[in-house]
């Protein structure tokens, strides 16, 4: 009996020891049976403050601050600056107006998320739809703006990382034309802050993009009427809810998914100093404005002590060009201008033999000594000689 009882005991113990070997190397599902685990998407990126940020002076691309900005985030709608470059640049190159008029496909009015609440086959300008896409951040905007532009979503998309490609956005893929999450099987929008830095820079050399990501508010549609907002609380003349209003501010975009956090790539300008500040991944709204607020903050005040210690970086280019023709040699530390020296005299010219018709002062006073040792030599010789007989004079 007692040999039974102890070989049970030992089938029990075995028995217990490999069941809690098998739990630790295989974790059981949290899910209900029969349902799909999670994708990775579902797992944020987000962090406090942020997953990282930059700040660069947009003169010169001279980076102010940085912290994490090579960390790869999902940059959510702040990747329609993007689309905003590229259609930009077409219509700067003729390859498309403002005024030409866009119709909205099947496949742009089924988008989700921020929307104008496009319908299939109804139709804007350009100029309306950009309005859209950048204010209140319309994905079927965006859409319907690739679609008319490349003939797809797929082929704008090529186009996005194409020019991604020549910025150097070299850690930055796009999947698609609006930054939602992705679908099933798809892949998630990667960007680094360093990446959307360089594309701010770009975009900041075209006129127009201030004009749409300054905008506060603007009616899109009249019937049923449609007003459009921007999500930016930082903008200067932001008057909605939360308002974070920052002087100078004036663009440029917010984004928002749950798997990426909140992101924003955000410029203002005081004075003459300009300055572009993206943050990637903060865990709300309110944390990421007020970390944008203080980078920019000190970010301004930076480059003002810099460029009151190199003042020739911020001198207009005629004061440049005149320095330079007076032979200072431009640089970062100029040289004083040299004030003009007196030209040394001229040492005295030698007169040299030349022909003459006339005589000169030296040839008459010979002449004239000639004469007179002739006539003294003449008179010697009359009172020396014998004196005449006869008549006299």
């Amino acid at each position: 009996m007692k040999k039974f009882l102890r070989a049970s005991l030992i089938v029990l113990l075995a028995s217990s020891i490999g069941t809690s070997w098998a739990a630790t190397k295989v974790k059981p599902s949290a899910q209900t049976p029969g349902k799909a685990a999670p994708a990775a998407s579902s797992v944020s990126v987000a962090r406090d403050p942020y997953l990282g940020a930059i700040a660069v002076d947009a003169a010169d691309g001279r980076v102010l601050f940085e912290d994490n900005a090579d960390a790869k985030g999902y940059p959510a709608s702040t990747l329609k600056l993007m689309d905003l470059l590229i259609i930009l640049e077409k219509i700067e190159s003729g390859a498309l107006k403002l005024s030409d008029k866009v119709t909205a496909t099947a496949d742009a009015a089924k988008v989700g998320g921020t929307q104008v609440w496009l319908r299939d086959n109804e139709v804007f300008s350009v100029d309306e739809l950009l309005y859209a896409m950048m204010v209140q951040s319309a994905n079927d905007a965006a859409t319907a703006l690739a679609i008319h532009i490349a003939g797809s979503k797929e082929a704008f998309v090529e186009l996005m990382n194409q020019r991604a490609k020549a910025l150097g956005m070299d850690s930055t893929i796009f999947q698609s034309v609006h930054g939602l999450p992705p679908s099933a099987g798809q892949a998630h929008d990667v960007a680094t802050p360093r990446d959307f830095a360089r594309l701010c820079l770009e975009l900041l050399k075209h006129k127009d993009t201030l004009r749409y990501t300054s905008a506060v508010e603007r009616q899109f549609r009249v019937v049923p009427e449609t007003i459009i907002r921007n999500h930016n609380h930082l903008l200067e003349n932001y008057r909605g809810s939360k308002p974070h209003n920052f002087k100078g501010c004036d663009g440029l975009k917010t984004g928002y998914i749950k798997a990426g956090g909140y992101c924003i790539a955000t410029t203002a300008k005081v004075g003459e100093h300009r300055v572009v500040v993206v943050i990637f991944g903060s865990l709300t709204s309110e944390g990421r404005d007020a970390k944008t607020r203080e980078l920019m903050s000190k970010s301004l005040a930076d480059i003002g002590a810099w460029r009151a210690k190199h003042p020739v970086a911020q001198a207009p280019a005629p004061a440049l060009a005149i320095n330079v023709a007076a032979g200072a040699r431009p640089g970062p530390t100029p040289q004083a201008p040299i004030p003009p020296q007196p030209m040394p005299a001229a040492p005295p010219m030698q007169e040299q033999s030349k022909p003459s018709g006339g005589m000169n002062g030296a040839t008459i006073a010979i002449i004239a000594l000639s004469g007179a040792v002739v006539v003294l030599l003449a008179i010697l010789f009359v009172t020396r000689r014998p004196r005449d007989q006869g008549n006299g004079f």
